[in-house]
């Protein structure tokens, strides 16, 4: 993996190219690099580690003029990052080059076969050993369609591929299992993307492929087909998202700019779906699955990374509210444990991008096992949002930055107002307390605009602890899971240490590390474990830690018990852990900027992560 890019049409293809890997660039990458046939019909191609900006410095743009190119932003699975082991990839006698996401899981098995006829690689990868095999069937079939279809039949593994052979100059042929790519489709073009962020400036016509799936693209259009061989009908999509919301807006980085964003991103997702007379919450998206839900004996919640905090956190939203028993799993553990999954079981899967190869792999193994399934995705027509049994969109709109913000705290909401409807259904709250819910909820946005108005506040903490080596992020109850998520941040885009616990777990083992060089940071909301996280914080000082609490904005006790307060707007327990995130994301962010990293592209990480 990681970004997919192409172009057939009356254009040239270059700087269609460069501008489609420059827009997909959040995603995470290594390296990169362009392939095109030129007017002489034949293929040139350049690669190289480093930036879609360093490569296009290296190039000579006069000898890249055709209508017809694949592009690649590589994150590396097999092989260091190098300039040899960047992509495109050739095969050995350079007739076919190819870009590909995904992991050939049987490549060893593929390589030794092509060994024995003669083939030779250059990389280390497993997408080179594809494009031998590719060129291995041409030789048989002199077909270039055909060459890709049966070495695609005999992959085990994943993959988003697009392809272009030097002796059919006319086409491009993509395909996908397992790693996300559409076509974005207009009257004279057909832009190829593993990410609408490359094709919303052209179209906003598209259509995504299915696994198993794969388009034979001309100048005069497309056909769509199986790997099988079968042909294929399916309607073009319409984008829900302008060009204008992938761009920074004057911000420095995406990721500061999604932070100031969640105000409107909070009020997208639950606009239409509350009524604020009545406290009552609907989700048309759960409709279908309501009755299996409400007579469901438990509900499994699985996602990775920050979605699995937000799972996290539904847990207690849903037992709380609905009084109904949740397990969550983290989706790289869930179908490798041989989970016991029963056919009254309801499976929530939470995935900003729908695209998570984890998160989708768990969801397989649920529908397998008979569990009805139901989604919490951003994208909409991502893979997961097409394959659940039904869900609900988030609308956070697009997500740039890596370090998921907005998503987050819009997963938060969905999961509270998914809490909210079934407690209504069930008779497990009364009415005065859903009441309470919704008008909180009302005044959700304007009180995330005066945390994001103050931000400038964090700089000088920032500023303290930026040479820090290690952070311990506690909190209680709602607040455990928004302390993993703090560390989490911190740990992805300033690489300094971070790890969250529940307040009462630091007895157990982490109260060994605190000295005068241990930053520890309490989430500390008013609540019924207030007095347990003071002790804490107590028990944290006597040892020298350097104690930075997050607290309501009327506490007038914890300032003496603190280095740093952080204050927010006083709210109902449910919602503490979207408040509470705020300044956790803000600290982050400027202690990351303190130290100079790229918080928009951290080392090593993926936006999408679609390898297992």
């Amino acid at each position: 993996m990681c970004g997919i890019v192409g172009y057939i049409g009356k254009k040239n293809a270059y700087q269609i190219l460069i501008d489609g890997l420059k827009r997909l660039e959040y995603r995470g990458y290594d390296s990169a690099g362009i392939s095109i046939i030129n007017n002489n019909s034949k293929i040139v191609a350049f690669k190289q580690k480093g930036k879609v900006s360093e490569v296009e410095s290296a190039i000579d743009s006069s000898e890249f003029t055709g209508n017809i190119g694949i592009g690649h932003t590589r994150w590396a699975t097999h092989g260091e990052p190098n300039d040899v082991n960047a992509h495109p990839h050739f095969d050995m006698d350079e007739n076919i080059i190819i870009v590909h996401n995904g992991i050939i899981e049987n490549y060893k098995t593929l390589q030794k076969f092509l060994s024995g006829e003669g083939f030779t690689n250059r990389s280390e990868t497993d997408t080179e050993i594809l494009a031998n095999l590719m060129n291995y069937y041409y030789r048989q079939t002199k077909n270039f369609e055909q060459a890709v279809r049966n070495s695609l039949n005999d992959v085990e593994g994943t993959y988003g591929v697009a392809c272009l052979c030097a002796k059919e100059p006319d086409r491009i042929i993509v395909a996908r299992k397992g790693s996300p790519l559409m076509l974005g489709v207009s009257m004279e073009e057909i832009i190829i993307a593993s990410d609408a962020s490359a094709i919303i400036n052209h179209t906003k016509n598209v259509m995504y492929l299915e696994d198993g799936e794969m388009a034979v693209l001309t100048k005069q259009g497309f056909q769509l087909k199986t790997i099988k061989d079968e042909d294929i009908y399916r309607e073009i999509q319409e984008l829900d998202f302008e060009l204008s919301e992938i761009e920074k807006g004057g911000f420095e980085h995406f990721m500061l700019k999604e932070i100031c964003e969640q105000s409107d991103s909070i009020q997208n997702t639950y606009r239409g779906r509350i009524n604020f007379d009545t406290g009552v919450a609907r989700l048309g998206g759960l409709e279908p699955v309501m009755e299996k839900i409400l007579n469901a004996k438990r509900i499994l919640i699985t996602a990775c990374g920050t979605a699995w905090h937000a799972g996290l956190t539904g847990e207690y939203m849903l037992e709380s509210c609905a009084r109904i028993p949740v397990e969550v799993d983290y989706a790289s553990e869930f179908r490798y444990r041989n989970p016991i999954i029963y056919p009254d079981d309801v499976v929530f899967v939470i995935s900003q991008s729908g695209e998570t190869a984890d998160t989708l792999s768990a969801l397989r193994e649920a529908k397998n096992n008979g569990a009805t399934t139901v989604g919490i995705v951003n994208a909409v027509g991502s893979t997961i949002a097409r394959e659940v049994d039904a869900g609900t969109y988030i609308h956070a709109g697009p997500e740039i930055g890596v370090a998921s913000t907005k998503a987050f705290t819009c997963q938060l909401m969905s999961l509270t107002l998914i809490s909210m409807m079934l407690a209504e259904a069930k008779g497990a709250m009364d009415s005065e307390n859903l009441k309470r819910i919704a008008d909180e909820i009302k005044m959700l946005p304007e009180k995330i605009q005066t945390m994001i108005d103050r931000r400038e506040e964090y700089k000088f903490i920032a500023e303290e602890f930026k040479d820090a080596r290690n952070f311990l992020y506690l909190g209680r109850g709602y607040n455990f899971p928004a302390a993993l998520e703090g560390a989490l941040k911190l740990k992805e885009i300033s690489y300094i240490h971070a790890e969250g616990y529940p307040a009462a777990e630091m007895k157990h083992g982490p109260i060994a590390l605190i000295d005068e060089n241990m930053p520890v940071v309490f989430i500390a909301p008013k609540d019924k474990t207030y007095d347990k996280i003071i002790s804490n914080i107590e028990e944290v000082k006597a040892r020298k830690g350097r104690i930075i609490s997050i607290a309501f904005e009327d506490d007038d006790q914890i300032a003496q018990y603190s280095d740093f307060v952080l204050r927010v707007p006083k709210t109902i327990n449910i919602l503490t852990p979207i408040i509470n995130s705020i300044p956790l994301q803000f600290l982050a962010y400027y202690i990351a900027t303190a130290r100079g990293c790229n918080v928009d592209q951290p080392r090593n990480l993926a936006k999408s992560v679609t390898v297992e």
